[in-house]
């Protein structure tokens, strides 16, 4: 690509956000909110010290104007450059060496396939639906390869909206909404400060399954500790058969410095669990869901990130890793636990071929107590390299 190429591209900029769900790694971002409204919650870092703001529908628009100005250059690059008119060619060489945070937002999006648009960020529903539905027509009007439109919501917010309100918003283009669940638990939810209630997360999630936008709630494992486990799977399994969402994510509980979590994990209150404690509690929410849900894993913080599958049918063989997982000897699971935290290991099998193995050996005894064991503090210390 040409520098005068470079030169154009870097006039343009976007407000972007901080993060998005995995599943939106291709999607473009527009960020309707900043920051999150709640912003209480014990487990999560993002957004503390930060104010929330709500944006206007015309910054918002603008911003919009701009992706689809950043769009048109790649496609006027593409036709310049000798690809033969390719904009995913021009995209990777964008990826490759992006003039900007923004550049790379609209040519990932484009190497993606221009499909998709994700709205930031913690709880795009807060916005005046009127407004909410006048930026998703403008998005899809303005950049009318997008299909699918997706954002963060929180379920007390989507409670609150009427169902006329969510199926304004479904007809207007909006596809789905990722809520942070954590828990079923009220206990649970009141001690890491989520803000809702085990009956709102019902009503709220209920109700978007009502209006036919589609449901993906997430769920945190190991977000009760030692003290409420059990309590946590049950309950939370209860709470997800009542929605029957779309999705079910689920993630691992992480904790570093800049969460209040932290502090509580040093004083003593929060005792966190080991992976094979995070296990039994995965098993056991497992076994009390009672929904037609897609059960996905797709964090790697989890350690048997291949539970998948589509509930009630594919229950059993999901609950058949983990008792595979259980059933290994103790020299195993911590074996795979290590190659699992270091990014070695990305399944069970992985166990037994020879060469991942031997590596994951090597790499152990760095991570074992004074005694024969895995040092815990050591596997929490991989783990926080990924959030």
């Amino acid at each position: 690509m040409s520098s005068t190429g470079y030169r154009q591209m870097m006039e343009y900029s976007l407000e972007l956000g901080p993060i998005r769900p995995p599943s939106e790694a291709y999607s473009l971002l527009i960020r309707t909110t900043v920051n999150c409204p709640w912003n209480r919650c014990k487990f999560c870092h993002i957004y503390k010290g930060k104010k929330f703001r709500l944006r206007s529908v015309e910054e918002i628009k603008q911003d919009i104007l701009t992706a689809r100005a950043i769009q048109d250059q790649i496609k006027e690059l593409s036709g310049k450059s000798g690809y033969g008119g390719s904009e995913k060619e021009v995209a990777i060489g964008l990826l490759n060496n992006p003039p900007s945070e923004a550049i790379y937002n609209v040519a990932l999006w484009l190497y993606g396939g221009g499909e998709s648009a994700f709205l930031q960020d913690a709880n795009t529903l807060i916005m005046r639906t009127h407004e909410l539905a006048e930026v998703i027509r403008f998005l899809k009007e303005t950049l009318p390869s997008i299909t699918r439109i997706t954002s963060y919501a929180r379920s007390k917010t989507a409670a609150k909206k009427s169902l006329e309100e969510l199926t304004e918003l479904r007809d207007a283009g909006l596809s789905r909404l990722h809520i942070g669940l954590e828990s079923g638990y009220d206990p649970v939810l009141e001690y890491m400060d989520k803000g809702v209630t085990a009956a709102e997360h019902i009503a709220g999630g209920r109700k978007v399954v009502e209006s036919g936008i589609s449901l993906s709630e997430y769920v945190l494992l190991g977000v009760g500790g030692k003290q409420m486990w059990r309590e946590h799977a049950t309950q939370t399994a209860r709470v997800l058969s009542e929605i029957d969402p779309d999705f079910i994510r689920v993630r691992t509980l992480t904790i570093k410095e800049g969460m209040p979590l932290y502090e509580e994990v040093a004083n003593g209150n929060f005792k966190r669990l080991t992976d094979e404690e995070t296990v039994a509690e995965e098993k056991l929410l497992l076994q009390h869901l009672d929904c037609h849900s897609n059960y996905v894993s797709d964090h790697i913080t989890n350690l048997l990130q291949e539970i998948e599958g589509k509930l009630p049918e594919d229950k059993a063989r999901m609950l058949a890793v983990i008792e595979r997982f259980q059933s290994l000897s103790a020299g195993e699971r911590d074996n795979f636990r290590v190659g699992r935290r270091v990014g070695i290991y990305t399944a069970l099998d992985d166990l037994y071929d020879p060469r991942r193995n031997q590596l994951v050996e090597q790499i152990m005894p760095e991570l074992k107590q004074d005694g024969n064991g895995i040092d815990e503090d050591k596997i929490y210390a991989l783990m926080e390299r990924f959030i």
